[in-house]
């Protein structure tokens, strides 16, 4: 049974990194499963307080993910028309030109959006760019949060 745990975490934690850069995947909670699988087999333990530690942190990563682009639209400017737009930009660019489209996705949205709303062409443009930074910064987290457990995966996995 170990066996199958370990092959399902190593699995989960392919499938949770790649899950920061697509947008249909929740990265770090994939990740954090892979980790609460190892945990569960005879050999590698965690200490409770690492589980809860991380459970917070996938959770916080989660909610930050959806906060950080609407938060770089409105910073650099970009009203609700914006921020939908980016939101429709990204499911769009998905599914059109993936996987460019989940980068130029929320730009050229929340520019739509913006335009829809009756802002100029330079205002609009700078709440494109404000959700396309707020993306970077999202991805970023959740590679930063993901990179670790699985770094913790794989060092209990190898040193235990």
């Amino acid at each position: 049974m170990d066996y199958v745990l370990i092959t399902l975490g190593v699995i989960f934690t392919l499938i949770g990194i790649a899950g920061c850069v697509l947008p249909m995947l929740p990265g770090p909670p994939i990740n954090y499963l892979a980790i609460l699988l190892l945990h569960f087999t005879s050999n590698h333990q965690f200490s409770i307080k690492f589980l809860v530690i991380w459970a917070i942190i996938a959770a916080v990563v989660v909610l930050l993910d959806y906060l950080i682009p609407v938060w770089g639209t409105k910073k650099f400017g970009g009203s609700k028309q914006g921020v939908w737009g980016s939101v429709v930009g990204l499911v769009a660019g998905l599914f059109i030109f993936p996987p460019f489209g989940i980068i130029i996705g929320p730009f050229v949205g929340a520019v739509i959006g913006e335009l829809t709303a009756g802002k100029e062409t330079g205002a609009a443009f700078k709440s494109g760019f404000g959700s396309f930074i707020g993306f970077l910064v999202g991805t970023l987290i959740k590679l930063i949060a993901s990179g670790l457990m699985t770094w913790y995966f794989f060092k209990e996995l190898i040193i235990a």
